[in-house]
């Protein structure tokens, strides 16, 4: 199997409780028994789906066409994953509790809001990294201190004009703690915001607050092409992926272009690949949309070409990180943030190592 086919088949096998015919499919391909599972072990792990792989396939009743081997690997990995979900979840009750009794309202973001709002039957599916909450602007300084008080510290320095306050950890807690400002950077947060989200906060029985449906479909979308660079460098990411397809059953992408349609390109980009995925099509030609006709152009050219690619965006790397830092450099001299921020880097011993080993 080459990448493309192993990434087709994972991200159909994500919907498979979802699509009937992505259910005959996958069930045909898996009869014929030539699947490579090491390329799907090891393409599934590196977009951390390899739990929600394992839960879809066991109910749909197709772990019988595995590896008796693998079905126990998964097992075991999801057991994991279950476990460690579970100390996040508790790690999150603990810090709600304590900004609700201090007159903060923590609002629950991406991977944990979905865990703590029941997105997924098993909360072992999602492998989650960080709580990222966003807040009221006027409240996250005192958060910050709450935490601190609470044995929390920062790990490092971040600039002012940053979305998030440096990550939070904390002695035998799991999860490090994002308190966001902002969701996006500038300049794309100035349409999609708190004050564009607070109408539609949802509130839930235990005191829990997340996005609204339409917020969450859109920070879904904009993380991952706008945070993590996927419009610019049409990449894919599973995990993204697959919250799209759960949170496709409470709403559509065409309600977060009604809402946003200033992000018109970046929506209509995100849910053409996604489609791409969903169907397996490698086809571009059925769309009459110039936009999403682009978008999966420029994937399915990437993945049709692994080695190539792979330096373009090494390329398309440096030059977004660079235009990044430039703006922070320049800041530098003349916002005290900005060089405390430049200066804190470029003084750390484990940043260079960072960089240097980073691949």
């Amino acid at each position: 199997m080459t990448y493309k086919e192993t990434l087709f088949f994972i991200a159909k096998s994500l919907t498979i409780n979802h699509e009937e015919k992505n259910k005959v499919l996958i069930e045909a391909e898996l009869k014929l028994g030539n699947i490579d599972w090491d390329a799907i072990v090891k393409v599934s792990t590196g977009h951390f789906v390899f739990p929600a792989l394992y839960c879809n396939l066991k109910k749909a009743n197709f772990l019988n066409y595995l590896p008796e081997e693998l079905v126990n690997y998964m097992i075991h990995i999801t057991d994991l994953n279950r476990e460690r979900n579970q100390e996040i979840i508790d790690q999150a009750k603990e810090i709600n509790e304590l900004l609700l009794k201090n007159n903060i309202t923590p609002i629950f973001l991406k991977g944990t809001g979905n865990l703590l709002e029941g997105l997924y039957e098993d909360i072992g599916e999602r492998m989650v990294g960080d709580i990222d909450i966003i807040l009221k602007k006027e409240s996250v300084l005192k958060a910050n201190k709450i935490l601190q008080n609470n044995n929390y510290r920062s790990t490092s320095i971040m600039f002012d004009d940053h979305r998030h306050l440096p990550r939070l950890i904390k002695a035998n807690k799991i999860a490090a703690i994002e308190l966001h400002k902002d969701f996006l950077e500038i300049p794309y947060r100035v349409n999609f915001n708190y004050s564009s989200v607070e109408d539609a906060i949802l509130k839930t029985n235990k005191n829990y607050s997340f996005l609204g449906d339409i917020d969450k479909m859109a920070m879904n979308i904009f993380s991952n092409q706008i945070t993590d660079d996927g419009y610019e460098k049409a990449t894919i990411s599973l995990r993204n992926y697959y919250d799209f397809i759960l949170l496709s059953q409470n709403c559509l992408s065409k309600e977060v272009f009604k809402k946003y349609p200033e992000y018109k390109k970046i929506i209509i980009s995100y849910w053409a690949v996604n489609s791409l995925l969903k169907s397996g099509d490698n086809s571009s030609k059925t769309s009459n949309n110039p936009i999403e006709k682009k978008q999966i152009d420029k994937v399915l050219w990437i993945l049709n070409n692994p080695k190539i690619s792979h330096f373009y965006n090494k390329i398309k790397d440096i030059k977004i990180y660079l235009l990044s830092r430039f703006s922070i450099l320049i800041k530098a001299f003349y916002k005290k943030s900005n060089f405390k921020f430049v200066l804190s880097r470029i003084t750390s011993l484990e940043w260079y190592k960072r960089r240097v080993f980073r691949n």
